[in-house]
């Protein structure tokens, strides 16, 4: 079988955290790693900074927990920056940030990972003179994945018909390798958030949604300031310069765009979506509140209720999206989460409804255009559901890995 090589682009903290879950797996042979640019006084810095993470321990307790092994590293040659991990051989590319200057040329990739969060506009030229997704395209290289989502340069425009966003679990069985060369991998939040609606899209009782709206608490990351800062020019949202350590800050979020673009049923609905950071390493929350039109049983109670909403939760954790979408009982905090291999875990403790009605009066339905009604009795039911995921490894690195291995088995 030929052997597979994964490009890697960029190597903070998706680009190293996603190295450490395909080492884990079996999707790829080698791996080429694009720094751009120098780091450290040589190999030696590049190994100690893969290694050791300040939130999920070092890569042996990755690999074998807290049994005392030591991975098998080597370095195979110091002059062209390759070393070897437990047998797969991983080179490091300084040179280049532009895609179309790194040189997956001659090193075997066909697909590559783009985790620096800079290239996110489907639309650019492979010879866009600042960079583009689509510059990492020929010379061997099929496809690209960028780890967030597309950022369209003219928002109104639509996708290149060769560009797709998926999640997986969701929607990645619409990639078809060859027609689409450009992929996103959505958000972590996304990711979270598509697994949580599919279930009530799915079920027939709650695909009615009414309106929707959504509140991620999120923990931190590298886009803020350690210390209060001046904005750069044109900057949009001055809170993301505050401190990070000390402040509970509000800022906005495109979890409800993308998710759009995963779940198009979604775009028929009022959908809005915010995000609160806090200074916590890993591991967010999402909030999700749901208005449905429901109905009522024979007792007169509402069928949406808690229990019912739980169950299908239940229902979904145990179906296609069995070790994705996860269901508990159990009442828990963030840190139980941080390295959690789920998309979304939704805690059943948590899941609330309320059930109103929108009455009609006889004048009022004349007033709709429908004479001689004696009036209408409209049930409604808003719930709130709570799920947890580990925005960095757990929730996203873990989907977007899973993705990347079934993108190779279609193409390779």
């Amino acid at each position: 079988m030929k052997k597979r090589t994964l490009g890697i682009n960029g190597f903070g903290r998706i680009g190293k955290l996603l190295l450490w879950n395909q080492l884990l797996g079996g999707n790829f042979d080698s791996f080429a790693v694009n720094l751009g640019r120098e780091a450290g006084k040589g190999l030696e810095d590049i190994i100690a900074t893969l290694v050791r993470d300040s939130t999920y321990g070092n890569l042996d307790n990755f690999f074998f927990g807290h049994s005392g092994r030591k991975a098998d590293i080597e370095i195979l040659s110091a002059e062209e920056r390759i070393i070897g991990i437990e047998g797969k051989q991983i080179r490091f590319l300084t040179k280049s940030r532009n895609p179309s200057e790194i040189g997956w040329s001659g090193l075997g990739v066909r697909l590559v990972a783009d985790c620096t969060g800079k290239f996110l506009d489907p639309a650019l030229p492979e010879d866009w003179d600042k960079g583009s997704l689509r510059g990492h395209l020929g010379k061997g290289v099929e496809a690209v994945v960028a780890s967030a989502p597309f950022k369209m340069g003219d928002p109104a425009a639509s996708f290149p018909e060769d560009s797709l966003m998926m999640v997986y679990g969701v929607n990645h069985l619409k990639f078809k390798p060859g027609k689409h060369r450009v992929v996103s991998a959505a958000s972590c939040t996304t990711t979270g958030l598509s697994h949580m609606v599919k279930p009530l899209l799915e079920t027939r009782e709650t695909s009615g949604i009414l309106t929707a709206s959504m509140s991620t608490v999120h923990a931190a990351t590298n886009t803020q300031s350690i210390l209060d800062g001046v904005p750069k020019s044109g900057a949009k949202d001055l809170r993301k310069t505050r401190a990070v350590f000390n402040n509970i800050i509000l800022t906005s979020t495109g979890a409800a765009g993308a998710l759009e673009n995963v779940l198009p049923e979604i775009s028929r609905i009022g959908f809005m979506a915010d995000s609160v950071r806090i200074p916590v390493n890993t591991v967010s929350m999402i909030s999700l509140n749901v208005t449905f039109r429901t109905g009522l049983d024979a007792s007169g109670e509402p069928v949406i209720n808690r229990e019912f909403l739980n169950n299908i939760y239940r229902k979904a954790s145990l179906g296609e999206q069995k070790g994705l979408l996860v269901y508990t009982d159990t009442q828990n905090v963030s840190s139980d989460f941080a390295g959690y291999e789920a998309a979304v875990v939704v805690e059943g403790t948590e899941t609330h409804t309320r059930t109103g009605f929108l009455d009609f009066s006889p004048a009022e339905m004349e007033d709709l255009g429908i004479p001689g009604s004696k009036g209408l009795r409209v049930p409604v039911t808003h719930a709130k559901i709570v799920g947890w995921y580990d925005n960095e490894y757990g929730c996203y690195v873990n989907c977007m890995g899973r993705l990347l291995g079934y993108m190779a088995g279609q193409m390779f």
